[in-house]
């Protein structure tokens, strides 16, 4: 007997988030002057609604067509309660709700609707997910001031950050028994 859509065992594993690490000028602050490797995350292309819905019929085990009219009508729903006011759970994902920003007045006969400045929703993550994303992998590219990649670093770990600025580990030990993180063998690494 099959289980319920949803119920069944994660089997697929998330491949490694791809990072970039560019030399840059630093303009600001205490490392103004000096040429410092900053971090961005590689964004890859936006997946299509299609695509998305192609994949979540196949995994569920329905019709591409019945998976289009769950999630029209959740989309539908979604943007209803969220746009009444109410803070809406997003299976598996966590939740969005409305936000606002506005200027602040000192009396209250100078309150009005012109005050917004920004209409904006507020997704707050499913702790599952931040799991989820604090265990996956990570694969640093790095690229000196030229664009010439100099470096890659794979992270081997559960997602414990590498504090290189702190001398003492903060697992008692070196690199050992997979932790912390481990690069190539690109000729000309080290020093």
């Amino acid at each position: 007997m099959a289980e319920p859509s949803g119920k069944a065992e994660r089997k697929i594993k998330s491949m490694a988030l791809k990072v970039k690490a560019q030399e840059k000028l630093q303009k600001i602050g205490t490392h103004a002057g000096k040429y410092r490797y900053i971090m961005m995350p590689e964004l890859y292309t936006s997946l299509s609604q299609d695509k998305v819905i192609k994949e979540a019929a196949l995994r569920s085990g329905v019709s591409k067509g019945i998976m289009q009219a769950c999630w029209d009508a959740a989309g539908e729903v979604i943007k209803a309660w969220a746009t009444e006011g109410h803070s809406v759970a997003l299976p598996g994902l966590g939740t969005m709700r409305f936000g606002l920003r506005a200027k602040s007045v000192e009396k209250v006969d100078e309150v009005k609707a012109g005050l917004i400045t920004s209409r904006r929703i507020i997704f707050t993550p499913a702790v599952e997910l931040k799991d989820e994303l604090a265990g996956t992998a990570i694969q640093i590219t790095c690229y000196d001031r030229d664009g010439k990649e100099v470096k890659r670093v794979t992270s081997t770990d559960s997602g414990d950050i590498e504090d290189p600025e702190n001398t003492q580990p903060s697992n008692g030990g070196g690199n050992q028994g997979g932790g912390g993180y481990q690069s190539s063998d690109d000729p000309g690494e080290g020093d």
